[in-house]
């Protein structure tokens, strides 16, 4: 079975190629609040997407992680590639604003079948043609917190995309679909992230689930909903590996510094 690697290292100021493999980042912002380090995703970021009311958070949130720069600066600094989905939530100065900007408006009110997360996912996709998917990495920033039904809907656009690398980010943690298909080796940055971790078995059980690198590891462990999920969790050293007949979501703490 294949490796799939992992890390966390867009999470810092210079993406380090000793463990991550060369990746291309793409960034959506959702209508939650900016986590903290979003102007780092951003700098990283070669396309960079809002979903709908996620422009309403571009606008209102980012200048104010940087209070001593001019707000008009800031907003011009961090304009969006693409603002994408039914256009219920975005207020129309900020479409106004960004529009003059040159940012790119993708109207699809007319699709009511899937999320706008999903609708910028498939944008993504379909702009990166000569990407294999696992050669991209999209980064999705605010997925985590306010509505649940929200949520849900994110974590199941990880289920629709299985062959895609998509990290769901809050101020608090992230998280990751690991497929099936391949063994996963995920480095560890101690100095940005865990020590809390878990595995969970969203969507079906876990038949046999093995990982080395955590305090509690599991070996042929089943887990399902009802039974045994992996949560709270400790990383324990610089990698972890695992091991599942079933996709799993894998997350870990963010540390606050």
């Amino acid at each position: 079975m294949d490796v799939m690697s992992h890390s966390s290292s867009f999470l810092l100021p210079d993406i380090p190629s000793d463990h991550a493999p060369s990746l291309t980042y793409a960034l959506v912002l959702l209508n939650q609040r900016l986590p903290r380090f979003t102007p780092l995703l951003w700098n990283h970021a070669k396309l960079r997407l809002c979903a709908d009311g996620g422009a309403n958070r571009l606008y209102d949130d980012m200048p104010l992680l940087f209070p001593d720069d001019d707000v008009f600066d800031v907003r011009t600094r961090y304009t969006p590639d693409v603002i994408k989905g039914d256009m219920d939530s975005v207020r129309p100065e900020v479409l106004d604003f960004y529009s003059i900007q040159g940012t790119r408006v993708i109207d699809e009110s007319q699709d009511q079948d899937t999320t706008d997360l999903h609708k910028c996912v498939e944008y993504i996709s379909n702009s990166t043609p000569n990407l294999e998917n696992f050669d991209l990495c999209i980064l999705v920033a605010g997925a985590l917190g306010g509505r649940f039904d929200h949520e849900a809907g994110n974590l199941n656009v990880l289920y629709r995309f299985p062959t895609m690398r998509i990290t769901l980010l809050s101020d608090d943690c992230l998280i990751r679909l690991l497929p099936k298909t391949h063994r996963h080796e995920i480095f560890i940055y101690p100095s940005i992230e865990g020590p809390h971790c878990g595995l969970i078995p969203i969507g079906m059980p876990s038949g046999s689930t093995t990982t080395t690198g955590l305090k509690w590891d599991l070996t042929d462990t089943k887990m399902e909903f009802g039974g045994l999920v992996s949560t709270s969790n400790i990383v324990e050293g610089d990698r972890v590996t695992v091991q599942s007949d079933s996709n799993i979501l894998w997350t870990i703490s963010i540390k606050n510094s």
